[in-house]
């Protein structure tokens, strides 16, 4: 990542925060001054609901009493005592709501002495109507006092109500302004967050770009690459399928020369030894001896040439085919190492260099079993199919874990190589204590060669 693209990262992350802290600061903000006047709104609507419950129950209690000073009937006192019982309740509810506002207390003082001073009129006139002083009850009536309680009553109540309307309108306005705050830091937030997405779009846009850029060098490098691995996985595999051929080459030149020169010269060995024989005393036992050991050692050289020769370039290939020579060499392994060799061979018809990688393949891993496997058992099959051949080499001896095979192990990277060469598939299935089957499949008709990009 660039030096300038870090520098973006750094100016748009912190403005991004910066701009949620402010959102939430000012949401806080406003929520707890909204809180607060709401809770001024609510207490001052039940004080004023309050107040308004106290004039009702005063003017209640006023016509109760006024209707039994009048009439005399006693279903008057029932609204009168009512009344004021709720009186009292009324005071005791605006005593708790002005409690904490001391500029609302003296004035509710005033109100309390009031309420006291009409309700006392209202008893003594009340008493004076029981006790039938009819001239005092009435007196007390004609007076202005009782007017004069409830006016200023009245008074004092409407200060206060009107008081309260200008703390709740007041707490509206506090209400409008935290909105209108609200409103415009969430608008700058916003502006803010818009600005700061604007610059992480643009950001993102680069680093996409960027990244693209980066991916198609590396996509071009890999392409360069992997065509580089695919020539040079096919100039080792040609130079491989060359060093075979020139190894087999080598081979089939060597055992001509060593069946030519060397066979010419032990044959006129023989020969000589056969002339020898007709012309010595074969009768003296130190002579019958020495000649005896002269012609086997000669015809074990024969033999000895004989084996080397079909190790290199096995003539019964050449001569007598493909499943002749696999059932010479599985018999001749079978005797050499004292292993019990079964044989399944469907007659073939493969190119001569595909028989001799079958032969090979055969004839290496009869090798590996002799040499690791402890094998008891073994059997060889050869299937034709009319598009392939199936070759088989399964034994009963340790086996082993195909994974664990070390690099060093050219016998079966050597089959391998031969079985590809051929345009074929060579697999290899082992485990431990449980035998190995190494299988190939061969086409029947000779590989094309790879094209080459």
């Amino acid at each position: 990542m660039r030096w300038s693209q870090l520098r973006k990262i750094a100016v748009s992350l912190p403005l991004a925060v910066l701009a949620a802290i402010t959102l939430v600061s000012i949401n806080e903000a406003g929520y707890q001054r909204s809180r607060y006047a709401l809770e001024d709104m609510a207490h001052s609507q039940s004080t004023r609901a309050s107040l308004n419950k106290l004039l009702q129950s005063m003017l209640d209690a006023e016509s109760g009493h006024r209707g039994y000073l009048l009439t005399g009937d006693e279903r008057y006192l029932e609204p009168y005592e009512r009344s004021v019982s709720t009186v009292n309740a009324n005071l005791d509810e605006l005593r708790s709501l002005f409690h904490d506002s001391p500029a609302d207390i003296a004035q509710f003082a005033q109100l309390s002495r009031q309420v006291s001073r009409k309700l006392s009129e209202m008893e003594l006139s009340l008493r004076l109507r029981r006790q039938g002083n009819e001239d005092a009850w009435k007196f007390v009536m004609s007076t202005d006092v009782g007017k004069e309680n409830m006016d200023a009553i009245r008074t004092l109540a409407r200060d206060l109500i009107e008081r309260k309307t200008d703390r709740i309108a007041q707490s509206e306005r506090q209400v409008e302004r935290s909105l209108l705050l609200a409103r415009l830091g969430i608008a700058a937030v916003t502006a803010i967050g818009l600005l700061a997405f604007y610059m992480y779009l643009r950001q993102a846009t680069v680093l996409q770009r960027a990244t693209e850029r980066e991916q198609e060098i590396l996509r071009v490098e890999r392409a360069r690459l992997e065509g580089l691995v695919r020539d040079r996985t096919a100039s080792l595999s040609e130079l491989a399928d060359h060093l075979q051929q020139v190894r087999e080459d080598e081979r089939g030149h060597l055992a001509r020369e060593l069946h030519d020169e060397l066979g010419a010269l032990l044959t006129a060995a023989k020969l000589d030894v056969a002339r020898l024989k007709s012309k010595i005393d074969v009768q003296a036992p130190e002579v019958s001896e020495r000649l005896h050991h002269l012609i086997e050692t000669l015809n074990s050289g024969i033999a000895l040439k004989r084996r080397i020769i079909e190790d290199l370039r096995p003539s019964s290939l050449a001569n007598l085919g493909l499943t002749a020579a696999l059932e010479i060499l599985t018999r001749e392994y079978a005797d050499r190492a004292g292993i019990d060799v079964q044989t399944s061979l469907e007659t073939v018809e493969l190119p001569e260099a595909t028989q001799l990688t079958v032969y090979r393949m055969v004839q290496e891993s009869l090798t590996n079993i002799g040499k690791y496997a402890n094998a008891k058992k073994v059997l060889v099959t050869v299937h034709n199919y009319p598009t392939h051949v199936a070759v088989q080499i399964r034994d009963d001896g340790d086996g082993f874990d195909p994974s664990g095979i070390r690099r060093n192990s050219h016998g079966l990277v050597g089959m391998r190589q031969r079985v590809e060469a051929a345009g074929g598939r060579l697999t290899v299935s082992s485990q431990p204590g449980q035998g190995t089957l190494v299988s190939a499949i061969l086409p029947t008709k000779p590989a094309l060669p790879a094209q080459t990009a």
